[in-house]
């Protein structure tokens, strides 16, 4: 049995964030090389301290949805999963033992050889018939100050499409450091360029800034007088949503270290945790806001406050997918990134297999079955704010001056929307959802969520509606 787990950054504002994560998932859950695949967050859910516990093997890989190294791969993931390790990531990964798993870190998928491939692919879209007589290419990366290996990936790119002969030039240009793109007309020489953005999805970036900062009016821009007489750009979709990235992942995860087709165990805690579960489901059940109700076989989720409202009324949806479409925004459309607050919009149903009722709910309350089972059983470890924010780095490291006022007034407003009980904070949780309390449900650490409003609390930002940086 093996599990691969695919590691995103998230947002807690921007509900579209995590889109590409979902979506590179899903077509490699289609593949069935893995015996699952399951999605981790910076900041939604389920968090990297959350997702391990969340896997069903004992054999697990962690691949960073990742364009480039840098801080997020090198400092921020390896230190909320435990892994020991801190700077670069050496090629093959990682390897660990944590909890009875052997957890296997590999680089960020945007630094494998076949990304280029990648790039060559999304350059065909936009121009097939680019040629090495008049066609230049453009790797445009973001570029940064605060690590150096960030732009590594795009020379490198750049110079192994570059030997390719496949363009009569490539350049590597870049957002935020030099050579910047905003002086291609005076490098580029060839007639026709074609444009693409090293970027993991569509964005403000690739949306707004790339174009407004080269001129661009769309797909293709004429520029009549440019230094090097008339040229046309080309402009490409970013690579990281070419669906031909889900095979460079699934090489990282053959290359890692370790890797072996036959992989390890079915992790024992995690599957007592389901069982126990299921047997709950299979007699009818409340977990939240959200009631379970067996049906010949089938199992319907709904909102409990939608009990006995004709099936008719409400949207029907049979897939994990689904459901967790339909549950990502509250009923004002806002962006749900803590799934376990009070949220849960109202007037749908999902009907879902018993082989499928264990997705559907990890996409509706993420790793609260396993937490909840653990605590049930005395084996959840909860772990104290003033040690999550000593563990704190970059600019989350201000929330180690938060004062005990400052972060229980905190907690007053974003906890109080929670389900669930802060074991962090030494509250008390006799019982779980498991011994029929349907909203008891364990909080063993501060959330991401929690930690930024802490940060903005501490900086006199809190109630302003801001983008952190990380």
């Amino acid at each position: 049995m093996r599990s691969l787990v695919l590691i995103g950054h998230g947002s807690h504002l921007n509900g579209e964030s995590a889109g590409a994560v979902y979506r590179y998932a899903e077509l490699l859950r289609a593949r069935g090389l893995y015996d699952e695949v399951v999605e981790g967050y910076w900041k939604e859910e389920p968090s990297l301290r959350q997702v391990l516990r969340t896997t069903r093997s004992t054999d697990v890989t962690v691949i960073p949805m990742f364009i480039s190294e840098g801080y997020f791969t090198e400092t921020v993931i390896p230190r909320e999963l435990g892994l020991g390790h801190q700077g670069p990531v050496p090629e093959g990964g990682v390897a660990r033992v944590l909890g009875g798993k052997t957890v296997r870190y590999t680089l960020p998928y945007g630094v494998h050889p076949g990304m280029a491939d990648v790039i060559l692919a999304r350059a065909r879209e936009v121009l097939p018939d680019l040629s090495a007589q008049d066609t230049a290419l453009i790797v445009l990366g973001h570029g940064t100050t605060r690590n150096e290996n960030s732009n590594r990936v795009i020379y490198c790119n750049a110079e192994q499409l570059r030997a390719s002969g496949h363009f009569a030039e490539v350049h590597a240009l870049f957002l935020d450091e030099d050579p910047k793109v905003g002086t291609w007309p005076e490098v580029v020489r060839s007639p026709r360029v074609v444009v693409v953005p090293f970027f993991a999805s569509e964005g403000w970036h690739t949306l707004e800034t790339i174009p407004e900062d080269m001129g661009l009016t769309g797909e293709v821009t004429v520029f009549p007088e440019n230094p090097h007489g008339p040229q046309t750009v080309y402009y490409a979709r970013p690579v990281g949503t070419h669906a031909s990235v889900a095979d460079v992942i699934l090489h990282l995860a053959e290359e890692a270290r370790g890797a072996s087709e036959r992989g390890g165990d079915e992790d024992r805690t995690h599957a007592e945790a389901w069982a126990a579960f299921l047997a709950l489901a299979r007699q009818g059940t409340r977990v939240g806001e959200a009631l379970i109700t067996p049906h010949g076989g089938l199992f319907e989720i709904r909102h409990a406050l939608d009990e006995g409202r004709p099936s008719d009324d409400l949207t029907t949806v049979v897939t994990p997918e689904g459901l967790r479409d339909l549950t990502r925004r509250d009923e004002g459309g806002h962006h749900r990134p803590v799934h376990t607050f009070r949220t849960l919009p109202r007037g749908w149903r999902a009907v879902l297999s018993e082989a499928d009722l264990p997705r559907g709910m990890h996409s509706l309350y993420p790793a609260v079955v396993e937490e909840s089972y653990a605590h049930q059983t005395h084996t959840l470890r909860a772990t104290p704010w003033p040690t999550t924010a000593r563990r704190q780095t970059g600019i989350y490291t201000k929330v180690q001056r938060a004062t005990p006022e400052q972060v229980e007034a905190v907690s007053r407003e974003v906890c109080s929307r929670c389900l669930k009980t802060r074991l962090w904070a030494g509250e008390k949780l006799p019982l779980t959802f498991f011994a029929g309390v349907p909203g008891a449900i364990p909080c063993p650490e501060a959330c991401t969520y929690f930690i930024a409003e802490v940060r903005e609390e501490v900086s006199g930002k809190r109630g302003q509606e801001t983008v952190s940086g990380e």
